[in-house]
């Protein structure tokens, strides 16, 4: 009986070593490349959805075939789409087409930033841990809010009135 415990002991001794081991994969993941040397990556935000493609280039950034002075004239918007790069330390060293339907242009921005920083970690995948820790893999899941039925809006009621 005790060499059954003995026994049983040592084989969850190596499973279990056995496991960690395969729990922890210390092999640098692999760039993910087209054949035209092009990253590629979708990025989300509100109703936005925008597929992003970078290659090394001249720093130039295209959304819908504008340039992006021209597709985002507010400032913000345009810092929003560079903040990957200049947190990565790339900027100007990738050319960026992006093609963004949906939502309004505060969610094509964020949505152009999450597509970016996608295929960043895909073209470099050392750059994850720095585009991580600034929370631009992250989607934003904030959405609006559905309007309900008995209320003026989705939270809102209709004006009280005794008479």
């Amino acid at each position: 009986m005790s060499e059954t415990v003995e026994t049983t002991l040592e084989n969850l001794d190596t499973a279990i070593s056995g496991e960690a081991a395969a729990v922890v994969d210390t092999t640098p993941a692999e760039p993910k490349i087209d054949e035209l040397g092009r990253a590629y990556a979708t990025g989300k935000r509100k109703n936005a959805i925008a597929r992003v493609w970078i290659k090394p280039g001249s720093g130039t950034i295209t959304v819908n075939g504008h340039d992006e002075k021209r597709y985002f004239a507010r400032p913000v918007l345009r810092m929003i789409v560079r903040q990957p790069l200049v947190a990565a330390a790339r900027d100007g060293q990738f050319d960026v087409v992006a093609t963004v339907s949906g939502g309004g242009l505060s969610g094509q921005a964020g949505a152009v930033r999450h597509g970016l920083s996608k295929a960043l970690t895909y073209y470099e995948p050392g750059l994850r841990g720095v585009l991580k820790s600034h929370g631009f893999l992250t989607r934003d899941s904030r959405v609006v809010e559905r309007k309900k039925f008995g209320r003026a809006k989705a939270r809102r009621s209709f004006q009280f009135s005794k008479r």
